[in-house]
């Protein structure tokens, strides 16, 4: 099994984050304003340079305005979506 890091679904987490950022008409920049973090922190993560941990993805999600488990329930295993 492949480091979940470099992982497909990791990959399409990534990618769900950045399509939920842009869905909300929100920048880098602006998500890192609203968790008080620079814009590279958000840039990181984004570029899989990072990961987040599940409280810091609770962060983001509320920063964003979506919710975790929604996002979440499309890289489970078994979803429609998922890998």
């Amino acid at each position: 099994m492949p480091k979940s890091i470099h992982s497909e679904r990791h990959h399409r987490f990534r990618v769900l984050l950045v399509q939920e950022r842009k869905a909300h008409g929100l920048t880098q920049t602006q998500v890192a304003q609203r968790l008080g973090k620079p814009p590279s922190y958000v840039a990181k993560y984004e570029l899989g340079e990072r990961r987040l941990d599940v409280l810091e993805y609770l962060d983001v999600a509320a920063a964003i305005g979506f919710d975790p488990c929604a996002l979440l329930s499309a890289l489970t295993p078994n979803s429609d979506t998922g890998s």
